[in-house]
């Protein structure tokens, strides 16, 4: 079921955001809007519109964020690849399950961490200058 449930989202997302559903959708809604006159823009010609783009769209939030839920997963799990192949630390692998204030604290230490680098970097590139 999970599986099925996976590929159905992951083609509706898919379908969602193409040029012609948009399109589709926006001559559904001009065809409703032009149909006013013929049904006397009763409540009933009304509820006809409120209620196709309730129902989608409440479907189409539960099928959206399973689709982004595995897009998020799909990369973090790239992310945590790339910190243990390479020379970073690997205590970053998994700081996503971290609560509010652990993450800024790490924000800020790596935040620091960059400026040294960054000085460091602009003072050897100050040395190239003086020196060429």
């Amino acid at each position: 079921m999970s599986k099925f449930f996976s590929k159905f989202a992951t083609n509706i997302a898919d379908l969602s955001g193409k040029p012609g559903t948009f399109v589709l959708a926006l001559a559904l809604v001009v065809v409703w809007a032009a149909s006013g006159p013929f049904f006397g823009y009763s409540e009933t010609w009304q509820l006809v519109i409120n209620t196709g783009t309730t129902i989608i769209t409440f479907l189409m939030v539960f099928v959206l964020q399973n689709s982004q839920n595995r897009d998020g997963k799909a990369l973090q799990a790239k992310l945590d690849e790339l910190i243990l192949t390479s020379q970073a630390q690997n205590s970053f692998v998994g700081i996503e399950k971290l609560d509010e204030e652990s993450l800024r604290k790490m924000s800020k230490t790596l935040a620091e961490k960059a400026e040294c680098v960054e000085d460091v970097a602009d003072e050897k590139a100050g040395i190239k200058e003086t020196s060429a």
